[in-house]
């Protein structure tokens, strides 16, 4: 397998690639979607499948060698040496109702960790991207995390677990603690475009339990290179695949508002 390479010489063709994948989602809304269904509230359209499909043969051209863990055809959870986690559509509740939070999601694992991630919100005209050690940016233009150390003075984001019932009074605890203490929390139906608000200063903070790989690789290191901190709600814990929760913060946050979430 090559693992020889250089992230930053990728970004260029990538967003080139990504662009595609806009594309279809672009054509994909405006039309009539064929709508299926993986869970009782888990869905999956025909536009999430041709996204994955022309990202693979793509990708595989850009780096050969490289492996692929992908929403929709991913038989494990754990990338190879050099892989592409990709979410297809992330959001794929909000495209089938026709609303706009939708985004493609790549990013580039090696060896140990994510080097290269782009979140591209197609239905809003902006594109995320960041190489490791070099930064992120929203169509070409650097971001970074907000510095505000307020909890009152801070917007928070969260998402709902497929598997709602097994969640929902965690979910309901967590709003009791946190509603009165911030300026409020929103829940716009895709991970990989709250951590890229995160990372561009939009939200403070973002928290979600059950999470797989693809919704959060690109949007992780987004944050991480926005100057901001990424963990499990044990602030002590560190961020893995695999995890049960994330917590995505501006840094000045993130103990504050771990010790909320951890408690009882």
């Amino acid at each position: 397998m090559t693992t020889r390479f250089d992230a930053a010489a990728l970004m260029e063709p990538l967003k080139a690639i990504v662009d595609k994948a806009g594309d279809i989602v672009r054509e994909g809304a405006g039309r009539t979607r064929k709508i299926m269904h993986k869970g009782r509230i888990d869905l999956v359209t025909e536009t999430d499948m041709a996204v994955e499909a022309m990202l693979k043969e793509e990708l595989a051209v850009l780096l050969p060698g490289s492996d692929f863990l992908a929403e929709e055809t991913a038989k494990e959870t754990r990338p190879g040496e050099l892989t592409w986690i990709i979410d297809p559509v992330d959001g794929t509740t909000n495209f089938a109702h026709g609303l706009p939070f939708v985004a493609n999601s790549i990013a580039l694992w090696h060896r140990d960790r994510v080097v290269l991630g782009v979140v591209n919100l197609p239905l809003l005209g902006e594109m995320f991207t960041a190489v490791e050690g070099q930064g992120a940016s929203c169509n070409g233009i650097p971001v970074s995390v907000t510095d505000e150390a307020d909890l009152e003075k801070t917007l928070l984001a969260t998402g709902f677990p497929y598997d709602i019932d097994a969640h929902i009074d965690d979910i309901l605890k967590h709003f009791r603690t946190l509603l009165p203490l911030t300026q409020g929390i929103r829940r716009p139906g895709a991970a990989a475009l709250d951590l890229a608000y995160v990372a561009c200063g939009r939200f403070d903070g973002f928290y979600e339990r059950a999470l797989n790989p693809w919704d959060t690789a690109a949007g992780l290191l987004l944050v991480a290179e926005a100057g901001g901190r990424v963990s499990e709600y044990d602030a002590t814990v560190p961020y893995a695949f695999g995890s049960g929760s994330i917590l995505a913060t501006n840094g000045r946050i993130h103990e504050e508002l771990s010790g909320l979430l951890l408690r009882d």
